[in-house]
C-alpha cells in the first residue's frame, strides 16, 4: 500500500507543480451605487496556495454581470507585484438590480470559473422605475442535501448537510424539516442552525425511498428528494472532539479485508497521508490537527484500487497574523473639516510591518450597510468554496461552538475542489487555452482562408495601432490558425488594425477574438429588493450624485498620464529626417530622392519599389513601411503619400528581426495629426475599436485648508469621502492620512485592508460621525 500511496502523491505533486494557480482579491470602495457614480476597486493577486503576492499575470480583467450574465461594464487592469486599481463609470441605461462583479486573469480562463472572484453589488437606477418584484412561491425555494463523504449506503448510519435558500438566494433561518419514507414514516427530523443550514444523522435502509417535507408554520414550503441510496459503497464519518485530533471513520458494505488511503492536502499542499485496512467493512483513521494548513483542507479516501470513494472538507480557523491600526483622530467632525488618521500593521509579536493597503471612507445609512466580505474572510474561506457564502465574516468574528458547528455545516454543503481526480492519477497533462499574460496585455486573434474557411497555420500578420507613438506588433499563426500579439504599454481606448501583408496574402479573413472570460459560475445573485424605509436614502444618494456630477464633473473625469515608453519596438532610429528642415517638396517620390540619403526609389513594371542602403550595399526587398504606425506594403500607396502632411521620417537602414517577420529595413512616417494623413486602410484589413489597459482616475477630493474655501457656495454632496488603493507603509509599518468631510451629515465608516510580501492579511473598519 506504501507504493500505491506514495503513486499518488508523487502524480498529486506532479499535476501541482504544471498548474500554478492565482486567486484575485478585489477591495471595492463601497457595495451600493446610482448610475453616474463610479466603481472604485482596488485589485491584490496571490498564489492560491501559499497566498503570496504573485508577480505573474500583468492583467486582471473586471466584469459587471447582470442576472441574464450579460457584461453591462468591462475594464483591463494593469498589474505590478500583484496590485493594481481601477475605476468603472456606470452608465445611465443600467437598470436597477444586483450585479456581479468578477475578476480574473487570463491564466485563471483555463480553469472552472468558480475560480473567478465574485462580489455582489447593487445598482439603484432613480431615473428609471424598478422591476416588479416576483412573489415568494413554492418553486422559489432552492433545497439541497449533502451526505457526508459524498454517498447515502444502505445499512449505514450518515450525517447529512442540508440548506434551504428563499427566491432571493439568502438562507432561510425558520423552518422545520422532516425525513419520511415511501411508506410516510418519519425517519429523521431537522432545523436549521445558522443561514439555512445544518444536518442531521439517519441511516438508509435498501431499496427505500425518501424525501424531505419542509414548512414554514404550518404550511409546506418545499418538498425534495433525497440522493439515492447506493447498495453498495463507503461512508466517511469526520468527528472533532475540540482536542487536538481528528477522528475519521471509514464504513464499508464489503466486509471483506481491504486497504483504504487517507490523502489531506491545503491549498494544493499535501499534509498527510496515511493507509488502514479494513476491519469488518470499518477503518479508522487519526489525524494531528498541527499537521493541517490553516484555512479549508480537503480530505480524500481512495480505496484499494485507488478510486477516490469519499471526500469531505475540513475547516481549521487561521490565526490572526495581521493586525492593522486605523482611526480617525476625533469620534465626531463638523462639515468641511480636516480628518487625520494614523495607519499601522502589526504582526502577531506586535512588530510593525510594511504593507501594501487600501482605504476606503464612506456613509452608512438604510441603503448602504458595512460590507461582510474582506480580504480575510476571502482569501482563508470564500475563495475555495463554490457559490455564495452568506456573511462569510460571521465564521472569523465568533469563536463559540455555534460557530464551529456552522462552518462545518458549511463545509459539508458547499465543498469543492480545484482540480479533476481522475486526471490526477492518470497523469494527464492539463491543457492550457489561455496564455498567462507575463509581460503585458495579449490580444489574440484567429485567420482562416477565406475560401475553405480552414484555419490559415504560419501566416505573418500585423497589428498596429494608429497614431503618434510607434505601435506594431508581428505574429505567425500555429496550426490551428492562432494569433497572438504581446502588446506593450497599450493603453486606453482606440483603433487597431490588423492585417496580412496585402502585397502576398490577401485570401484570409481575420477574427480578433475578445480578452473577456465567455465562462460563468452557475450559482446567480440575490434578488434586488427596494423597501419603503430606503426611499430617504436613495433620494440623497440621487441628490448627490446629481449635484457632484454638476459642480464636480470635470475633476472626475481627470486621468494619470500612464508614462508609457514612446520610442518604437526598433529602438533608436539610424536617423531621424525632421521635414519642416528640409525644402518641402509635393510629392514623395522628391523627398526620398533628394533628400533620405538611405534608400533609392526604383520603378520597375509600372510598379515603385525602394531598396535601403548601408555600408554593405543595398537590402533586398522592400522595406516595412509604417504610416502612424500602420504597414503600407504597396510601394505605389507610399510613393503617394502627401509629404506636407508628415511631420518625421524614421530611417533603421538595418536587416531588423521582428518576432516571426525579416524586414529589409524600416521607414516610419508619422504625420502630424496621427490619422494616415488621408492615406485609405488596405480594404482587406480588420479595422477595430479596441479598449487597451485602463487608465489610471483620479479620485476627486477636495480640500478645505482655507476660510474661503470652507465658506464656497459649491455644494459637496459626496457620501464617498475618501478613496486611496495604494496605502504602502514602509519598513516602519506606519503611516498617516488625511482628508476632509463633505457637507453630507451621518455615520461614517473607513474600511482598511492589505496584505504583506509574506501573504499575512488583515482588516480593520473604524467609525466617526459628522453633524
Amino acid at each position: 500500500m506504501a507504493q500505491e500511496t506514495n503513486q499518488i502523491k508523487n502524480n498529486f505533486d506532479q499535476n501541482q507543480k504544471l498548474t500554478l494557480q492565482e486567486k484575485v482579491f478585489v477591495h471595492s470602495d463601497k457595495s451600493v451605487y446610482l448610475p453616474g457614480e463610479i466603481i472604485w476597486f482596488k485589485i491584490y493577486c496571490v498564489d492560491a496556495s501559499f497566498h503570496k503576492p504573485l508577480n505573474l499575470s500583468k492583467v486582471v480583467y473586471v466584469d459587471v454581470l447582470d442576472g441574464n450574465q450579460n457584461a453591462v461594464m468591462q475594464a483591463k487592469i494593469s498589474m505590478n507585484d500583484g496590485s493594481g486599481s481601477g475605476s468603472l463609470y456606470i452608465p445611465v441605461s443600467v437598470i436597477s438590480g444586483n450585479y456581479k462583479l468578477r475578476a480574473y486573469t487570463s491564466c485563471m480562463k483555463n480553469f472552472s470559473p468558480d475560480y473567478y472572484f465574485e462580489k455582489q453589488i447593487t445598482i439603484v437606477n432613480t431615473f428609471k422605475s424598478p422591476e416588479p418584484q416576483a412573489k415568494e412561491q413554492l418553486a422559489n425555494y432552492d433545497v439541497q442535501f449533502f451526505p457526508e463523504g459524498g454517498n447515502l449506503v444502505a445499512g449505514i448510519a450518515s450525517k447529512v448537510a442540508f440548506k434551504v435558500t428563499n427566491f432571493k438566494g439568502q438562507g432561510l433561518t425558520t423552518y422545520k424539516g422532516a425525513i419520511i419514507d415511501q411508506h410516510n414514516d418519519t425517519v429523521a427530523r431537522f432545523e436549521p442552525l445558522k443561514f439555512g443550514m445544518g444536518s442531521f444523522v439517519f441511516t438508509p435502509l435498501a431499496n427505500n425511498a425518501y424525501k424531505a417535507i419542509i414548512k414554514g408554520g404550518k404550511v409546506t414550503i418545499a418538498v425534495k428528494d433525497l440522493p439515492a441510496t447506493n447498495s453498495e459503497g463507503y461512508v466517511m464519518q469526520l468527528k472533532d472532539n475540540g482536542g487536538d485530533q481528528l477522528e475519521i471513520a471509514i464504513k464499508s458494505t464489503n466486509k471483506i479485508s481491504g486497504e483504504v488511503y487517507l490523502f489531506a492536502h491545503t491549498r494544493q499542499i499535501v499534509k498527510v497521508s496515511q493507509n488502514a485496512y479494513l476491519n469488518s467493512g470499518e477503518a479508522h483513521f487519526t489525524i494531528d490537527k498541527a499537521k493541517l494548513g490553516e484555512g479549508i483542507s480537503h480530505i480524500t479516501i481512495f480505496n484499494g484500487a485507488r478510486q477516490p470513494v469519499c471526500e469531505r472538507l475540513y475547516f481549521k480557523r487561521p490565526k490572526q497574523q495581521l493586525f492593522i491600526e486605523a482611526s480617525a483622530d476625533q469620534p465626531q467632525y463638523a462639515t468641511r473639516k480636516k480628518v487625520s488618521m494614523n495607519i499601522g500593521v502589526k504582526n502577531a509579536a506586535s512588530s510593525y510591518l510594511p504593507a501594501n493597503l487600501s482605504l476606503s471612507v464612506y456613509r452608512i445609512d438604510s441603503l448602504q450597510h458595512t460590507d461582510a466580505e474582506d480580504i480575510v474572510n476571502y482569501l482563508w474561506l470564500k475563495s475555495d468554496l463554490r457559490g455564495n457564502i452568506e456573511s462569510p465574516d460571521y465564521y472569523f468574528k465568533n469563536t463559540n461552538a455555534e460557530t464551529d458547528a456552522a462552518i462545518d455545516n458549511l463545509m459539508l454543503s458547499q465543498g469543492w475542489r480545484r482540480f479533476q481526480w481522475n486526471d490526477v492519477l492518470k497523469n494527464t497533462k492539463p491543457a492550457f487555452n489561455f496564455l498567462p499574460e507575463y509581460n503585458d496585455h495579449l490580444i489574440t486573434a484567429k485567420v482562416v482562408n477565406g475560401a475553405t474557411g480552414l484555419p490559415a497555420t504560419d501566416l505573418v500578420t500585423y497589428l498596429s495601432v494608429p497614431g503618434k507613438r510607434v505601435q506594431l506588433y508581428a505574429a505567425k499563426s500555429d496550426s490551428l490558425g492562432r494569433l497572438v500579439f504581446n502588446t506593450k504599454q497599450l493603453f486606453g481606448p482606440g483603433e487597431i488594425i490588423v492585417q496580412t501583408n496585402s502585397e502576398r496574402d490577401t485570401a484570409y479573413r481575420i477574427d480578433v477574438l475578445s480578452p473577456f472570460s465567455e465562462q460563468y459560475a452557475k450559482h446567480t445573485e440575490s434578488k434586488f429588493d427596494l423597501t419603503s424605509g430606503m426611499r430617504n436614502a436613495i433620494e440623497e444618494h440621487s441628490l448627490g450624485m446629481q449635484v457632484q456630477n454638476v459642480y464636480a464633473g470635470n475633476k472626475i473625469k481627470q486621468f494619470y498620464d500612464p508614462g508609457v515608453d514612446s520610442s518604437g519596438f526598433y529602438g533608436k532610429p539610424y536617423k531621424t529626417y525632421l521635414l519642416d528642415n528640409y525644402t518641402r517638396f509635393t510629392t514623395m517620390e522628391e523627398v526620398l530622392r533628394e533628400y533620405i540619403r538611405e534608400v533609392n526609389v526604383v520603378r520597375s513594371q509600372k510598379r515603385y519599389h525602394i531598396k535601403v542602403l548601408n555600408d554593405n550595399g543595398f537590402l533586398q526587398g522592400d522595406p516595412l513601411v509604417m504610416l502612424d504606425d500602420v504597414p503600407v506594403f504597396n510601394m505605389d500607396k507610399v510613393i503617394a503619400i502627401d509629404p506636407l502632411k508628415v511631420r518625421k521620417l524614421e530611417v533603421m537602414r538595418e536587416r531588423y528581426f521582428y518576432g516571426p517577420s525579416v524586414q529589409e529595413g524600416i521607414l516610419s512616417y508619422t504625420t502630424y495629426k496621427g490619422d494616415l494623413g488621408g492615406v485609405e486602410v488596405d480594404p482587406h484589413a480588420v479595422v477595430l475599436d479596441y479598449e487597451g489597459l485602463q487608465l489610471q482616475r483620479e479620485f476627486y477630493s477636495p480640500v478645505y485648508d482655507t476660510e474661503d474655501a470652507v465658506k464656497s457656495r459649491i455644494p459637496d454632496f459626496r457620501n464617498l469621502l475618501y478613496w486611496q488603493p495604494n496605502v504602502n507603509l514602509n519598513i516602519s509599518g506606519k503611516g498617516q492620512l488625511s482628508f476632509y468631510t463633505s457637507d453630507e451629515k451621518g455615520k461614517y465608516v473607513g474600511l482598511v485592508q492589505g496584505i504583506t510580501r509574506n501573504g499575512e492579511v488583515g482588516s480593520q473598519y473604524f467609525s466617526f460621525d459628522v453633524r
